[in-house]
């Protein structure tokens, strides 16, 4: 296992991105973070407000920074959020200036896994299945154009696909 300069972890809402990167990062001794929490540490209100004041447009510029400027770091894990992909700049960023993980997992185990927690601003109105649908049927091709590995999540401990990723470095 050679251990990677940064390590950037992308796919869907639900994936566990946020949780394998944590794993990740206290296997190979880098430092985590992540994007959406960036945003909301350097705006100081959460995504959901941002996402009413200034629609996903004004969202997506903000995230684009911030990736711009984490994915810079040198020995970084970093979980993005699910539609950082949309962007060309960040697909160029992310893939030029680390190794890529493309955290697949399938529209049936996003709506298990998105049911709790953190609001979601993107499933708030409407059939959460078509949206995910939808999102996937979107994003799935950018997420595999800057992917250096895909590997799946369902049905997976977070240690456990940490561990394939790692053996798989």
């Amino acid at each position: 296992m050679r251990k990677p300069q940064n390590l950037f972890l992308i796919g869907p809402m639900g994936a566990g991105k946020s949780a394998v990167g944590r794993q990740l990062a206290r296997m190979l001794h880098m430092s985590f973070m992540d994007s959406d929490d960036e945003i909301e540490a350097r705006t100081g209100v959460d995504i959901p407000f941002i996402f009413e004041k200034e629609g996903e447009e004004g969202f997506r510029k903000r995230e684009a920074k911030v990736i711009d400027d984490l994915s810079r770091i040198e020995g970084l894990v970093l979980a993005t959020g699910g539609g950082a992909v949309i962007d060309p700049q960040n697909r160029s960023n992310l893939g030029a200036r680390g190794f890529v993980v493309y955290l697949y997992t399938t529209v049936d185990q996003q709506l298990v896994r998105t049911q709790k927690g953190r609001e979601r601003p993107l499933l708030e109105n409407g059939d959460r299945k078509k949206i995910l649908d939808e999102l996937m049927l979107e994003r799935d091709a950018l997420y595999r154009e800057i992917a250096d590995l895909i590997v799946e999540t369902d049905g997976r401990k977070v240690k456990a696909v940490a561990n394939d990723i790692l053996e798989r470095l």
